[in-house]
């Protein structure tokens, strides 16, 4: 069986979009090519890729299958096509980032402003997400990540040095309430909390001493899972707060927020920018990896 490349690519348009009108406007073409090309590798194969309703695309078991088989390799591909293409030094194209909220130097500003300026034809798409998952199958070129989670079979480029998490509060709380003096007491205070999602417990608040590692559960009298909000509350003295030493760090250096156990607080590996190793990488996404290494030289 001789092998039509378009008509995979339609099949994983519409598999990815589960809708033939928004398949076919991605790609460019009408709704009635993207039908039929659909419709013929379906006879080819002799098996239905989808079960169609008027209000519903889904794939079949079948088509689940076939969807896991090409998507990469069809990925390497376009990867392939667009390293041949694109002229040296004018990578083009949309490029989808995912980043944890806590990579301050990442979202910071700077970093990106610099990166969109430097390469003026590349769409830079970047979804902020504290969430664990594959960004091969949800359609990221790459990631960033604290070290310590990144899967093993991905090529991690460092993004900053070692970080630390930092327990603070402000001036005037600890002048009413004072500091603890062991991570356990902190039980007593009113705190601050993350969480990931509504339905989730709130982040323990993680110690390490002596090679010892443990965490606190703080039971926090506020939680949220924005670590801007965290932010304000400890500014305006609602408690003790919990966070990335970066995120808070201008705080600290104007005296707004105070640190404490510090010497239960011990750095770890930080972020890194991240990609699979199995796909080719393309002129754009190597243009965000070079712009990786110089920001951090610099």
């Amino acid at each position: 069986m001789s092998s039509d490349l378009n008509l995979l690519t339609m099949f994983v348009a519409v598999a990815e979009a589960q809708n033939f009108r928004i398949a076919a406007d991605r790609l460019g073409v009408t709704r009635s090519a993207v039908s039929q090309g659909v419709g013929r590798l379906e006879r080819t194969l002799g098996k239905p890729l989808f079960n169609r309703t008027t209000r519903s695309v889904r794939l079949t078991e079948e088509g689940e299958r076939l969807l896991q088989a090409v998507v990469s390799p069809l990925a390497d591909i376009a990867a392939v096509l667009e390293a041949t293409v694109d002229e040296p030094g004018s990578p083009r194209g949309k490029l989808k980032v995912t980043t944890t909220s806590i990579a301050e130097r990442f979202l910071s500003g700077p970093l990106l402003a610099d990166f969109i300026e430097r390469y003026p034809h590349i769409v830079l798409d970047v979804t902020v997400s504290d969430e664990e998952f594959d960004i091969v199958d949800a359609g990221f070129d790459a990631g960033i990540r604290l070290g310590e989670v990144i899967e093993q079979d991905m090529v991690a480029i460092p993004l900053t040095g070692e970080q630390r998490q930092v327990a603070v509060a402000s001036p005037r709380y600890l002048a009413r309430h004072g500091q603890p003096d062991h991570p356990r007491n902190l039980t007593q205070h009113r705190c601050i909390g993350w969480r990931l999602l509504p339905d989730t417990a709130p982040y323990r608040w993680e110690f390490e001493r002596d090679g010892k590692a443990f965490d606190v559960a703080v039971e926090p009298q506020f939680t949220t899972n924005d670590m801007l909000l965290m932010t304000r509350m400890a500014l305006a003295g609602g408690g003790v707060t919990f966070g990335m030493e970066e995120t808070f760090k201008p705080y600290i250096e104007r005296g707004e927020l105070i640190t404490m156990l510090d010497e239960w607080l011990p750095p770890f590996a930080g972020f890194y920018l991240y990609y699979p190793s199995r796909r080719t990488v393309t002129p754009r996404l190597r243009a965000l990896i070079d712009h990786v290494r110089h920001y951090r030289a610099h």
